[in-house]
Parts: C-alpha cells; sequence; structure tokens
C-alpha cells in the first residue's frame, strides 16, 4: 500500500495574518481559496479561519516549490489587503 501523499511531503511552513475582525479574514479567505496549487503534485496548502486570523499551512516536497508558492501566495494577499481597503467599508462603520 503506499504512503499517503502528506507523508511523502518534506518542507512545511505555517503562516498566521491578523486581520482586524473575523468578517474580514472570512472575506481573505474566501478570496484566496479558489486559488489552486498550478502543479499537480509536490505542494499542497490549506487555508483556515480562526477568530480574527487567516491561517495559511503548506507542506511541499522540494524547497524551491515552497518558496514559488509562499511567494505567490502572499503577492495575492497583498492584492486582497489593498482591495479590502480601497472599496471595503471600514470596520468602524
Amino acid at each position: 500500500m503506499a504512503a499517503p501523499h502528506s507523508e511523502t511531503l518534506h518542507f512545511k511552513t505555517v503562516g498566521s495574518v491578523f486581520l482586524f475582525s473575523n468578517r474580514l479574514a472570512q472575506i481573505a479567505h474566501g478570496s484566496l481559496s479558489p486559488d489552486a496549487e498550478p502543479r499537480k503534485g509536490g505542494i499542497s496548502k490549506e487555508l483556515r479561519v480562526t477568530d480574527n486570523n487567516l491561517n495559511v499551512f503548506w507542506c511541499a516536497e522540494e524547497a524551491r516549490i515552497l518558496r514559488v508558492s509562499v511567494g505567490s501566495f502572499l503577492d495575492h494577499l497583498a492584492l486582497v489587503l489593498e482591495t479590502m481597503q480601497a472599496f471595503g467599508p471600514s470596520e468602524t462603520q
């Protein structure tokens, strides 16, 4: 029997982004979740929301793949945060 895919991955990292409300964390999660990894293997990414935090978990077979995935995610996250700031309602309203 073959080992589960997660056992073959060697590089892991975790990120957590604090947002000002659970609503904003949910919006960021919804905006970033549809972006599946373009590779058909070698990497997995999981997003979760806990309170006001967007948590991201990566596992990859190679450090290079992990670096590219994290970098791409951070680029997308920056765009989502800029968009929420520019067009979203203020949390104080």
